[in-house]
């Protein structure tokens, strides 16, 4: 397997390493040889990682490749997520005090390099710290009270090592290079109460209150306890057993840190924090998409550099989407040439990296709903009245914020559309997924696969009734055995 060292300029990288490719994350990113490559660890030390700058996309991207990538975009969010440093800081506690017992200060800082300290005292603290976010340069900083306490964790680049560190780190750097396996996270067992996370400002809830009344009553009638939690109540996660996430999802918000919790810790959950990750980012799934030769609108991923070439391809009008857009949000619609470059530059003032895609209009879009691998139920959605979109969130009126849906039996989907929804599915893997498909001039294009489809009461249980809640409820009771 191909090993790629991406960096944001490889003239500054002062190590040599045999058998490893040197790379821009530029060159990374933009050159198709990279995209079409089937197999390549990427070991992503670039100075930045903070959310859609180069340095995510570049984990981002090799995850839509195929590539393993190092750190993976979960260990990069985990960083950013001050819930999970907390959480750490608590597992690791006795360790920690063991470690730092004998330090005078009331603040120290650990440096780690691919794992290790220039000091080995610290060897075992660090191998704790790398196994937990697998970032190759660590800065964690503690402070004492009344006892140490994880002040910050950060991620450094390779200017910020001390000159004194140096020569430790080459050292470091050619025997982490030259391992052929690399330490992740185990995760632990798991049993059987259902947490259903639900936010009540919720300005787009994936259920509405009657769906969610449904889950909790089926759930009982199935020897399952299901209570609904809210945001605020991440600290009580650990005293169950499953999660059901049915609150808006976004990296940046608390959804994400509770699926990543419930990973951690070996509780059952709906939806994974690896499908939040891929389904938030709509570069990630136009990359992944583009892999797996399924068919959708022309896609191009724009960047500052290549904003000339968009329209040539997309034509226009044309839609621009944030990489992290959700029910419609941060989705725009360009129709003059002037338009396009003014609504892309302003996207990429956000992001390193957008969305540009033809206009393909049609009168509704399919969502296939799929537990694990298998449909369980289908509905059309007719555009919002007198809009391009199912979701017209600057309508006057409520009544025309959404369009029409109906629900029908999966049997009355055609086929080409139901292959091309599971095709699709197979891309994210387990977990409850809606993929949304237009059919123009009788040819299926993907164009979103959603985690967190809605569940609403009256919309997508209308054919299949109860029939919905319970599927959902098994995949939760199914990894609950298998765990078990």
């Amino acid at each position: 397997m191909q090993k790629y060292i991406v960096v944001n300029q490889p003239e500054k990288w002062n190590f040599s390493i045999e058998n490893i490719t040197v790379i821009s994350s530029q060159d990374y990113l933009t050159n198709p040889k990279f995209s079409l490559q089937k197999k390549a660890r990427i070991f992503n030390l670039c100075k930045d990682y903070n959310y859609q700058s180069k340095g995510y996309y570049v984990s981002l991207l090799a995850e839509a490749r195929g590539h393993l990538a190092i750190p993976t975009v979960k260990n990069i969010v985990d960083l950013k997520t001050m819930k999970l440093v907390r959480i750490v800081s608590d597992e690791f506690d006795d360790i920690i005090q063991k470690s730092l017992k004998n330090i005078k200060s009331q603040e120290f800082t650990l440096s780690i390099y691919f794992g290790q300290n220039v000091a080995q005292k610290y060897k075992e603290l660090s191998t704790l710290f790398y196994k937990h976010f697998q970032v190759p340069f660590l800065r964690v900083k503690f402070n004492f009270s009344t006892k140490w306490n994880i002040q910050s964790v950060k991620v450094i680049s390779e200017s910020e090592i001390p000159d004194e560190h140096m020569e430790s780190v080459h050292f470091f750097a050619n025997e982490y290079f030259s391992k052929k396996r690399y330490d992740t996270l185990k995760l632990t067992q798991s049993d059987f109460d259902l947490a259903i996370l639900v936010n009540p400002i919720d300005p787009a809830p994936p259920s509405n209150l009657k769906a969610l009344k449904k889950f909790v009553d089926i759930a009982e009638k199935m020897n399952i306890y299901a209570e609904i939690i809210e945001p605020k109540d991440l600290t009580r996660l650990s005293s169950f057993d499953a999660l059901l996430i049915r609150q808006s999802t976004e990296v940046n918000n608390e959804a994400y840190a509770f699926a990543r919790k419930a990973q951690q810790e070996g509780i059952a959950i709906v939806d994974y924090p690896d499908a939040i990750l891929k389904c938030c980012n709509k570069v990630y799934m136009a990359e992944a998409l583009q892999n797996a030769n399924i068919n959708t609108p022309k896609t191009i991923i724009v960047h500052k550099d290549n904003l000339k070439d968009v329209i040539e391809y997309t034509g226009l009008p044309c839609v621009l989407k944030a990489p992290d857009s959700t029910f419609s949000f941060g989705v725009k619609k360009a129709k003059s040439l002037e338009e396009f470059y003014d609504l892309s530059t302003t996207m990429l003032k956000e992001s390193d990296l957008i969305i540009a895609q033809e206009f393909c209009p049609s009168d509704y879009d399919w969502r296939i709903g799929i537990i694990d691998g298998e449909p369980f139920f289908a509905c059309k959605y007719y555009m919002a009245k007198g809009h391009w979109q199912i979701y017209n969130w600057k309508a006057t009126k409520k009544d025309d914020q959404d369009g029409d849906a109906d629900c029908l039996p999966i049997e009355e989907v055609p086929k080409k559309v139901l292959k091309m929804a599971l095709k699709s599915a197979k891309l994210i893997g387990n977990g409850l997924l809606g993929i949304d498909i237009k059919v123009v001039d009788d040819k299926p294009m993907v164009i979103e696969i959603n985690d967190n489809p809605n569940i609403d009461f009256g919309v997508e249980d209308r054919f299949y009734g109860d029939l919905v809640y319970t599927k959902i409820l098994n995949a939760l009771k199914n990894r609950l055995e298998q765990n078990g």
